[in-house]
């Protein structure tokens, strides 16, 4: 009995439970972009993506709701009418025409990748399941850097709001910022001109609003 070769196109399919789906390959070597969805179609969008074989984050956020008879906890996005997906700049047509979909994040018709440290920054927020909420974009205040708990490691602004510490993270290119509640304890200030490995010394300074 002879094997059959398979066809190029063949070779190009993964048999998910028995559905023909298109391989994305080497994902983790591409960047991470901004998608811009139609307001509340962040979820659709998403499911959509990954059922192409694309990898996705979704950032979301717990928020209560009243309803005319009970409050409902429910998940919002971080950043409402957006996504991040990692993808091939290359091959961007599947992404555009997913249902949902509007365009990919970029200066004019030129995609703009979205830097891996934020990514990286916002996956662990989530990840560590502190209290999380979206957040006016800042560019200023004391800058600070986790140096123990779940946040290990990241670096963003120091404030105070209503009574509760917040380290706040930035996506530059959206502009848009996301909240995260800590213990003040957790931090040390950065000085301006040293770098992520300098290590940190002396008492936290709140930038209070």
């Amino acid at each position: 009995m002879f094997n059959t070769i398979p066809r190029a196109h063949e070779l190009s399919k993964d048999t998910d439970n028995g559905r023909g789906q298109e391989m994305i390959p080497e994902k983790a070597s591409y960047s991470w972009f901004a998608v811009q969805t139609r307001l509340r179609y962040e979820h659709f969008a998403a499911a959509h993506l990954r059922s192409k074989g694309y990898d996705l984050f979704l950032p979301v956020y717990s928020c209560r709701r009243r309803w005319a008879d009970r409050i409902k906890e429910i998940e919002l996005p971080l950043f409402p009418g957006y996504l991040f997906c990692r993808f091939d700049l290359n091959n961007r047509f599947p992404i555009v025409v997913t249902p949902g979909v509007l365009q990919v994040v970029g200066v004019g018709k030129t995609p703009v990748p979205v830097a891996d440290a934020e990514i990286a920054a916002l996956q662990t927020a989530v990840q560590s399941g502190l209290p999380r909420q979206p957040w006016p974009f800042l560019q200023i205040g004391q800058r600070v850097r986790v140096e123990y708990g779940p946040l290990y490691g990241l670096e963003g602004i120091l404030l105070t709001f209503k009574g509760r510490h917040r380290l706040v993270l930035s996506v530059t290119l959206l502009q848009r910022c996301v909240a995260v509640e800590i213990d003040v304890a957790w931090v040390r200030p950065i000085p301006r001109g040293l770098t992520a490995a300098t290590p940190l010394t002396g008492p936290v300074r709140d930038l209070r609003i």
